[in-house]
């Protein structure tokens, strides 16, 4: 078999490959977005405001709990749990410097404390007005903290 021959298929192996795994993550959102109310939510687990550990991925309210999957990952389980009652938002800003490529276009940081270690959340301005919604209707006995 001449060489450019095995060239030629090694492309278009490649091509369905990436193909493949493209429809594959379209899917897998598509499915997670489905189940509730979804919206995009980027996480760092650092406190600086530069553009090292964030984390671009997808949130997804169930209930009394906020469900965090990463957008680049085949797994049908969330990363990370928020359980509402167990999440404080205390300030708000816009990106700065950098980190405004790192986090998706026009978004918001907050600075957050919960058991989970994620130290910030990024996400758009109507996405945090529902956060903050869905934290301030906990139930009765919970305490909400949010200082913006």
């Amino acid at each position: 078999m001449p060489w450019w021959l095995i060239v030629i298929d090694a492309v278009a192996i490649i091509t369905v490959l990436t193909g493949a795994v493209l429809v594959a993550l379209v899917v897998r959102r598509r499915h997670l977005a489905r189940a509730g109310a979804a919206f995009d939510l980027s996480i760092n687990l650092l406190d600086e405001a530069t553009p090292q550990g964030w984390t671009l991925g997808l949130g997804v309210y169930r209930g009394n709990v906020l469900e965090w999957y990463r957008t680049f990952s085949f797994s049908l389980r969330p990363r990370y749990r928020f359980v509402r009652g167990e999440v404080a938002v205390e300030g708000r800003r816009a990106p700065l410097g950098a980190e405004a490529h790192a986090v998706h276009a026009g978004h918001v940081v907050v600075t957050t404390e919960n058991t989970l270690g994620v130290r910030q959340l990024a996400l758009s301005p109507n996405a945090l007005t529902g956060l903050l919604a869905w934290l301030e209707a906990s139930p009765p006995g919970h305490s909400v903290n949010t200082v913006l």
